[in-house]
């Protein structure tokens, strides 16, 4: 990792590194104080700040955001997304034209390019902080740096460079800012809403003292899934939306004479059946 800048950290302990990358982060929960540690344990310089957490060994306790972005070559902001607009402006006094400002959260596109458009209206012009938009595609825990992103915006090149001699897998899209959180949103929609309808299936069928039976057969379901397993489910939904429609009303019946709140089910109910309502000739599946 290279860069020309050094940091010393805030009770004067000397924690000059010449040669040393300087990172930021913003955000020191269970995501953002792995990230710094195996930043850490790559060479990089990390100036870590969290009101709730104390920064990691080895890295220079900064008093707040404006400190932490100091003299760094990119800052990780690390926070929830509803704590990603506050931290940026509490920030914004450390920054400097030439860095990069990465928003690793969670939230909307719209988000994303909002928080863009305010590093932008602070630095105007050419010589601007590099906004990078970043996506997680997995969990951090027991991955950290090294779990799948995704990076867009115009700092997403940068980023990559800094970040990537320190272990990251870093997907480049050569698209703008909002891109990286799109992707990593529709990718929430297919894996939490198929997670948690294993989860309620699998809560009523333990009220139904089937929970095992159950267990094994979304297990053999998930193996067997092929090339054509989207297709079929895709085509089958509309297909059968009328029917399936009424199935999944019984199903919400189920639950409910089991006490489980059927959340999964009747969303399921409800959009088959405005399928169904549509009429199956006149809907074509996407893809």
């Amino acid at each position: 990792m290279s860069s020309n800048s050094v940091s010393t950290d805030t009770t004067g302990t000397d924690r000059n590194r010449p040669g040393a990358t300087v990172i930021g982060v913003l955000g020191l929960g269970e995501a953002g104080g792995e990230i710094a540690r195996n930043l850490l344990d790559a060479g990089a310089v990390v100036r870590g700040y969290d009101p709730k957490v104390e920064a990691p060994p080895g890295a220079v306790a900064c008093s707040d955001e404006a400190d932490a972005a100091s003299g760094a070559d990119v800052v990780l902001n690390v926070n929830s997304s509803h704590e990603a607009e506050v931290a940026l402006a509490h920030a914004l006094p450390g920054l400097r034209p030439g860095m990069v400002w990465a928003e690793l959260n969670t939230s909307s596109a719209k988000a994303k390019q909002h928080l863009a458009s305010l590093v932008a209206d602070a630095f105007p012009g050419d010589d601007t902080v590099l906004f990078a938009d970043v996506a997680i595609m997995s969990t951090v825990p027991g991955t950290g740096i090294r779990t799948p992103m995704l990076a867009a915006g115009p700092g997403a090149k940068a980023f990559v460079d800094l970040i990537g001699p320190a272990g990251g897998r870093i997907e480049v899209l050569d698209e703008p800012v909002g891109a990286a959180a799109t992707k990593k949103l529709l990718r929430s929609v297919f894996f939490k809403g198929m997670s948690m309808a294993v989860v309620e299936a699998l809560v009523a069928a333990r009220a139904a003292g089937l929970e095992d039976w159950l267990y094994d057969h979304i297990r053999e379901q998930l193996v067997e899934f092929d090339d054509r397993a989207i297709e079929r489910i895709v085509d089958g939904s509309y297909r059968h939306a009328r029917r399936r429609a009424d199935e999944m009303r019984a199903a919400s019946d189920l639950l409910t004479d089991l006490g489980v709140p059927a959340l999964m089910a009747g969303a399921s109910q409800q959009s088959l059946a405005t399928i169904a309502a549509k009429g199956t000739a006149a809907v074509t599946p996407p893809g």
